[in-house]
């Protein structure tokens, strides 16, 4: 059985909940995971799972509307725990990044080139939480043969994408999902994933299995 870690935790969202959800879904593919909301104690040595997740919102929190937040929730990644991270994917690793992924880590400039994307202020945005259509593309093994699904959540849009990311799912417009090699390792970014309402979704779900079991490099043979 893999052995994943979810780094979890933040504000404006259920991350208990969903990490929850997440390592539910993950354990039908024969993934077993555990759920930390230390981010820095968990990554502060070297890592010794197949798949290191990330299902979280800390960042340094510099805007003027988060200031009476600051003191209490603000957050900068230590070195050691860049180092851990880089030397996962250096390894081969898996890195699944969900949703306020892109909003994390921003006192790293390397985390972007990482993930593919990042949530800029104000610039970056998202409608009002609620129902919103996905559409599937390409034949990329986590996606071939998904059908379009129709999810509630919240659709990250203006995200700074970097030019070589190919999306695997989009919503009006806004690229959502995609794959990716980093380094010797692989990376999974999945915007979706705000409340356990879009876990519930089968589709999803079956993205879901099928990432992880292509992040760790095994077959991908998960039907919808």
């Amino acid at each position: 059985m893999a052995r994943n870690l979810i780094l979890s935790g933040g504000l404006f969202h259920d991350f208990d909940a969903t990490s929850a959800a997440l390592a539910d879904a993950l354990a039908e593919v024969g993934v077993e995971s555990e759920i930390t909301n230390d981010i820095a104690g968990a990554l502060s040595e070297p890592s010794e799972v197949q798949l290191i997740t990330v299902n979280a919102l800390r960042w340094q929190m510099t805007q003027d509307r988060f200031a009476d937040l600051r003191a209490e929730w603000s957050f900068g990644l230590p070195a050691e725990a860049r180092t851990t991270l880089l030397d996962h994917l250096d390894r081969g690793g898996g890195l699944l990044c969900m949703h306020s992924s892109s909003i994390c880590f921003d006192d790293w400039q390397g985390w972007s080139r990482v993930l593919g994307a990042s949530w800029t202020w104000p610039k970056s945005h998202h409608p009002p939480l609620g129902w919103t259509g996905v559409r599937v593309h390409g034949t990329h093994p986590v996606v071939e043969g998904l059908r379009d699904f129709d999810v509630v959540d919240e659709v990250y849009s203006d995200l700074d994408v970097l030019p070589d990311v190919e999306p695997l799912a989009s919503s009006n417009g806004q690229p959502l999902v995609w794959a990716r090699p980093v380094r010797r390792g692989r990376v999974f970014y999945d915007a979706l994933g705000h409340d356990t309402r879009s876990y519930d979704n089968e589709v999803h779900r079956t993205m879901l299995r099928r990432a992880a079991l292509w992040l760790l490099k095994r077959p991908v043979a998960i039907r919808e």
